[in-house]
């Protein structure tokens, strides 16, 4: 628009701000940076003086930055030629292929399976689609994630073929505007994808929704998770302490995923709830950071409801995961999701913000998953940011077989 303009920001993130320059291709931007400790600058300052001498220098650079003329360079700026990517070869031992892979920044600092030739191909026998289709481009880096390039995450990060319809299906979810993955993804706040699967193929897979389903010890829970934690990082370029900013990280983005327990739900199964058959299978998934647990003080359908609602405390999308005992003692006293969903926000937290992005209805989810207990919840995924994405799984046309040659890998414990 032919207007100057300047970005601020803080002395620790401009390795971050660069990096968003040359990735959008642009040759270089002037930055002007402070070295404030807290963007809570003003609520920690006794008096206005205090304020004027932190902002003062600051506007004088921001000045600066506006009029100054011109470099050379930026008269003609030249932009960064895209690299051509180029196929790798490594010989080493299985230390010497972890040790070469974390050097270069492709891990997640657990031992990773090495994507030969062979591993990949079987891999690629979970999916018709061509090894060099294009799913889409992830951000901020822009790579190109083709179905090849999703296998080799997936081997990596130890999935199974029968797991691969879901971490394609989650890479296009990821794809889509609405789920915001950039924001959270590059966010101080350490937000974490929360997947959800939802169908028959859940279950062919044994994707836990049982006891513990977050837990470790399930390789569908794990894989599928850690596979998209190593697509997001290796294809989409979000690195620690580049693009990913999150002041304290979260154990969650090495792998949060669950399905529902359709089975045991006397509820309709969350996809079909938006809209698909029955018969068909889906991925999902929402960035929370707040995770805990409630339980009402007294048995019965309408104090359970209420604890949910006492839960109910920030403008959020909310998932509620109930146990199939509880979901049961609800839908026994007239409730389904849809007037569960309308009673919570009609009696959610006194004092909860009411403002224009206070939440509504259509912000929660209800899933039934887990093992007996309380009702797990998880917030934190802002509304005005974040709206639903489901995906649903594009199976090969030979399925069934392929879930026949994985089904018996499954733990079986020793007694004692």
């Amino acid at each position: 628009m032919g207007k100057p303009a300047v970005p601020v920001t803080n002395q620790t993130y401009l390795v971050e701000e660069n990096s968003a320059v040359t990735a959008k291709g642009m040759p270089g931007i002037r930055i002007v940076w402070d070295s404030l400790h807290s963007e809570e600058l003003v609520d920690n300052m006794d008096s206005p003086e205090e304020v004027e001498a932190g902002i003062d220098p600051l506007l004088d650079n921001i000045i600066d930055e506006l009029t100054s003329p011109l470099t050379e360079e930026e008269k003609s700026p030249k932009p960064k030629k895209p690299e051509k990517p180029q196929r790798l070869f490594f010989r080493g031992s299985l230390q010497e292929v972890n040790q070469f892979f974390y050097r270069r920044g492709w891990g997640d600092g657990l031992p990773i399976i090495p994507p030969t030739e062979e591993s990949v191909k079987e891999m690629l026998t979970g999916t018709d689609l061509a090894p060099d289709h294009l799913v889409t481009t992830l951000g901020p880096l822009r790579g190109k994630a083709t179905v090849e390039k999703i296998a080799v995450n997936a081997v990596m990060a130890g999935a199974l073929p029968t797991h691969l319809p879901a971490i394609i299906a989650g890479t296009e979810a990821l794809s889509e505007r609405a789920t915001r993955w950039d924001n959270y993804q590059d966010s101080q706040g350490s937000w974490v994808p929360f997947w959800i699967l939802s169908g028959p193929a859940s279950r062919d897979i044994h994707v836990n929704s049982g006891i513990g389903p977050l837990s470790p010890g399930t390789i569908a829970n794990a894989a599928i998770g850690r596979a998209m934690s190593l697509i997001v990082n290796n294809i989409g370029g979000v690195r620690k302490g580049v693009e990913d900013a999150g002041s304290f990280g979260n154990p969650g983005k090495y792998t949060m995923v669950i399905a529902e327990n359709e089975e045991a739900s006397p509820w309709e199964p969350f996809h079909v709830e938006h809209g698909f058959d029955k018969e068909d299978s889906t991925i999902s998934v929402l960035f929370p950071n707040v995770f805990n647990w409630t339980f009402p003080w007294q048995p019965g359908a309408r104090p359970m409801a209420d604890a949910m609602a006492k839960a109910v405390n920030r403008p959020s999308m909310y998932i509620f995961v109930l146990p199939p005992g509880s979901a049961d003692i609800l839908a026994e006293g007239g409730y389904t999701k849809k007037n569960l969903k309308e009673y919570i926000m009609k009696n959610f937290m006194k004092g909860a913000p009411q403002g224009p992005f206070a939440p509504d209805p259509e912000h929660i989810t209800i899933l039934v998953a887990g093992g007996p207990g309380g009702i797990y919840v998880a917030s934190g995924a802002w509304i005005q940011w974040q709206d639903y994405v489901i995906k649903k799984l594009l199976l090969p046309k030979d399925w069934n077989k392929l879930v026949n040659k994985y089904k018996n890998l499954v733990p079986v414990y020793a007694k004692y």
